[in-house]
């Protein structure tokens, strides 16, 4: 509940001082396009966000059905909390739930079509990602050679 009301304490705070999404040229958004557009991107990150629901995605997406295959592809997540994100993911419509009644009875998860559509965001996360990686990692090293060539003046 906390987390929710400071989202929408930043998000109206954002839109009042009419922040632009991107530099452009051109006329920047009214207030309210700039609140719709913080919405909007408050409410993808609240679905596909966390540490664990692209992961799942990914690990339905490779061929994980059942609950166990899930927990076991990922590593480091709790049955509880799998349990959770795979309702939450249901809830949003990612991932359909089939309970097979044979003995034993099974389930299995599955992604549905709409989750196809995440595929350009999770492309786009990932180039990012390895963008910036490498960005920290030159950085770093950037900094151990002038370290190293301080030293050696010192």
């Amino acid at each position: 509940m906390i987390v929710i009301y400071k989202r929408l304490v930043i998000t109206f705070w954002l839109a009042k001082i009419n922040m632009a999404f991107t530099h452009h040229n051109g006329e920047r958004p009214s207030p309210a396009q700039c609140y719709n557009k913080l919405n909007a991107a408050g409410d993808a990150l609240y679905v596909i966000g966390g540490k664990w629901r692209l992961r799942i995605i990914i690990a339905l997406a490779e061929g994980h059905k059942r609950f166990n295959e899930i927990q076991r592809a990922i590593n480091g997540i709790s049955a509880r909390v799998l349990s959770n994100e795979l309702k939450e993911l249901e809830i949003n419509g990612f991932v359909t739930r089939k309970v097979y009644t044979d003995f034993p009875v099974s389930i299995e998860y599955e992604l549905t079509p709409y989750s196809d559509t995440l595929s350009p965001v999770i492309e786009s996360l990932i180039n990012w990602g390895e963008m910036h990686r490498q960005r920290i990692m030159h950085s770093e090293k950037a900094e151990e050679n002038d370290a190293i060539a301080l030293a050696e003046i010192l």
